[in-house]
Order: C-alpha cells, then structure tokens, then sequence
C-alpha cells in the first residue's frame, strides 16, 4: 500500500537545508565522528478576538480550574458559571473568579441557561459520555478533558450526538495543537525518519499528588458533596470521601493510568501519524507501591500493533507509566524510522538521522574477499546528525493553542482536529488497555469502524 508519507531522503534534506530557519549551531566529536546540530525556531502568531464567547465549568477540580485559566487567557473568553458537586469548590470558585458568577450542583440547571455559548467539562471520567450529549443538545459547544468516554461502549453515542447537533466538540488532549506536535507531523511526512517501524511513549512520577493521592478537604462530607447525584449512574455505596475526591484510582469513576495519561500519547501519535489506530492490544501491569486501597495499577505496559494504512506503514507501539519511578517527571513520545527516530514534546522536536560512510576496516574486506564476496565499501551506523525544533521564547503552550482552535471554530462555525470521532478513537485503545489488564487478554479493535473485533 502507497502511503501518504513516502518521500525521499532526498526531498527531506533538500526541503532542509532549503530552510533560512535552520541554523548550524557548531559541531561535538562523538565516537571520534562529528556531528553537526541544527536548531530551527517555531513560532504562532498571536490569537486576537472581536466579540466574547461566554464559557461555564462543569466540574472545578483541579483540571477543571485549570482549564478555565487557560481559557479565560485566551482573547474573547468568559466564565459566567460553575457547576460542582462541592460546596468547597464552588465557593473557590467565586474568590477566584468573581462573586458575581452564577454556581450550582446540577449541571442540567447550568446548561437551561441562554447566556452560555460553550462548557468545559472537566469531572470524573464516568460522567463525560452524559453530561457531553446533554451540553449539544442543549446548544451548547463541548470541551470535554480526556478520555472522551469512560468506557469503549459509550463512544457511538457521543459521535451521533455531535453529528446530529453539529456543536464544536473538542477533547481535551492539549498536545494535539501543539506547535512540537504539528512539527513532528510536518517531518513525518517530509520523510525525515524515512519509513515508520516502532514508537514508544513514556510517563514517569513519583509523588503522592502524581499517583493520585490528592487532599482531602477536612469539611469533605455528606452535607458538603452531592454524593448521591455523583454515583447515580454507577455502583450505589455509602459516601466515601475518598472515592470522591480520589477517584482516578477506582474504576467506577475513573479510567486508570491508560485513560489518564496514555491517552494523551495516543492522541499526539495519532495526530502526527494521522492514524485511526492500533487493532490489537496487550496490557500488563501491577499495584507495586500505592497499596492505598486503589483499583487501578500503579505500573502499566502497553503493546500495541498498528496495522498497514493509506496513511502509514504497519508499525508497533510500546507504552509504560510508571508511579513508582525513582528519577520522577519524565514523559516523552519517541518515533523510529528506517532512517532516523525523533523524540516529540508539545514544545518541541529532537530529530536524529543515521549517516552511513565507506568502511575502513581491512579485516572485514579480506574476510569478505575469502569467502568469494569481494566488497569495495561497507555501511556502519555513525553518531547521528542532530536537528532541534524548539518553540520560540514566549510561546503560550499546546493547551493555549487548543483553547485558541476550540474557539477558532466557534467562532467560524469551523471544525477541530480532536472532535468526537478523533476523541473515541484516541480514547479506546486506552480503555481496550484497562479491559486487557482486567481479562489478561489481547483485545482486538477495528480503528476504522471504531469496533471491538470479537475473537
């Protein structure tokens, strides 16, 4: 199969060193070779606005707040409400954004109201697939954090419910409008790692508040937390504050590790690649350390098989997330070609290529000669030559320029990179993981038609 990205060494290194960017910065001695680094420069032009769009936050957590500050410093954006199911939150809420705010407990109230052009949907995983279709129908545009849906079977009815309304629905995978991640998709494609073959993805931490283990607030009680609403479509169990303000680690209400944190990889990788996905999946793993009374490990590999697509080559995906991790706070995303690999942040691009040189090794010659293959050269891996893609000084980051599309398309009556069907399909080879770990069994996946494959 012709793929989208099959270009030649040749265009790569011509489009390259055709760029007035690109600057030689010296050169290092490694392996007695030399290896020339080049740094390039990326840049956004700066987002202006005419008009306000009127946001609300459904769920002031700390991705919730965290995502409205970035939103509200964003041109043309404003909060006029707040929905949480603590009293505690909601109070924070108006101390840091104004008393002025409208706040509830019920999110269907929030969405009754006429001056709200868009929400932010930031609650536990298990409310996304709900509170997402109840927010298009009522008019209202999506930005919903990862992972879209809480499990594989409830994605169809947020893509039917987006195309039906024909609301902006935008996952929160930040990356995914990043200038490092738009870069390394402008590589790819150029050629510059030549023909994919193997990816991997990192995240490392090693804290309390990075395993989960986030404050409990000392008024956390039933008078305090609407608990009754919050498990009303799951598993009915006396108040626990703990499961509530804790809930990534149980899977009532969250998606584990994979849907945390590997969902963000996969949707950079399929950004970059413009992949549909992987149709098969292993997961393992173990609780090795955060023996807390969680659900979920605190150790997790993934595998992955990419099948052949008009868009790439087959390739293999490895994943890890590591709680547990002594050297802490490391998270890449690596793509290896036959011709070099690149290592991905939202800020930027660390491309290596291999050069090969004629050989000088005597020995292998007359080797070669005695056996009846005379050679004149012989290929051997060098110290690669080094490209840096960096983001320029002042760059307002991947989660800026994604609050910057979400309205860009409100605005436009445009269309979004991450909407329903980019989201679900980030979104279930993280879930199929949790369900491979669970089962301990490869799970089989058509990316296209976005359908479990049963064995």
């Amino acid at each position: 199969m012709k793929h989208q990205n099959d270009n030649s060494r040749r265009d790569f290194l011509k489009k390259l060193t055709g760029s007035t960017a690109a600057m030689a910065i010296g050169s290092a001695a490694l392996a007695g070779e030399q290896r020339e680094k080049y740094i390039e420069f990326l840049s956004r032009q700066r987002y202006m606005a005419n008009d306000n769009i009127n946001i609300a936050l459904i769920g002031a957590g700390i991705m919730g707040t965290q995502d409205t500050i970035t939103a509200l410093s964003v041109p043309g954006s404003k909060l006029v409400a707040v929905c949480d199911l603590y009293d505690g939150r909601l109070k924070e809420a108006k101390e840091k954004w104004g008393q002025d705010i409208f706040t509830t407990r019920s999110y269907k109230e929030l969405l009754n109201r006429k001056d709200i052009d868009a929400v932010i949907i930031a609650t536990s995983d298990h409310w996304h697939q709900q509170i997402s279709i109840d927010a298009m129908k009522a008019g209202k545009h999506v930005y919903c954090e990862k992972p879209m849906v809480h499990s594989v079977d409830e994605g169809p009815a947020v893509v039917a419910a987006q195309k039906e309304t024909k609301k902006v629905f935008q996952v929160g995978s930040q990356g995914v409008s990043s200038l490092g991640n738009e870069k390394a998709k402008q590589l790819l494609k150029d050629g510059a790692i030549g023909a994919l073959n193997y990816a991997e993805g990192f995240w490392a931490r090693h804290s309390p508040a990075g395993a989960w283990q986030y404050p409990i607030p000392a008024d956390g009680n039933p008078s305090t937390v609407d608990w009754d609403t919050y498990i009303s479509n799951t598993t009915k169990r006396p108040f626990d504050a703990t499961r509530f303000f804790r809930w990534r680690n149980y899977t009532d209400y969250g998606t584990g590790m994979a849907g945390d944190l590997f969902v963000h990889l996969f949707s950079s990788l399929h950004f970059i690649t413009e992949s549909f996905g992987p149709n098969k999946i292993y997961a393992a793993g173990g609780l090795r350390y955060w023996k807390d009374g969680r659900e979920v490990p605190d150790v997790l590999l993934g595998t992955f098989d990419y099948p052949d697509s008009q868009a790439h080559p087959a390739f293999n995906l490895s994943l890890r997330c590591n709680f547990v991790d002594g050297t802490s706070g490391t998270t890449y995303l690596k793509l290896v070609g036959s011709e070099g690999s690149m290592d991905v942040t939202w800020d930027s691009v660390t491309l290596k290529r291999n050069k090969s040189v004629d050989s000088d090794d005597p020995f292998m010659i007359e080797q070669m000669k005695r056996a009846g293959k005379p050679i004149t050269s012989r290929k051997r891996i060098l110290a690669p030559e080094e490209y840096t893609f960096a983001a320029e000084k002042g760059y307002l980051g991947g989660p800026y320029d994604h609050f910057v599309n979400f309205f860009t398309a409100i605005r436009n009556n445009g269309k979004v990179v991450e909407d329903s069907v980019f989201g679900y399909r980030a979104a279930a080879p993280a879930l199929l993981c949790n369900d491979s770990f669970a089962k301990d069994t490869a799970m089989l996946w058509n990316p296209e038609k976005m359908q479990i494959i049963k064995k």
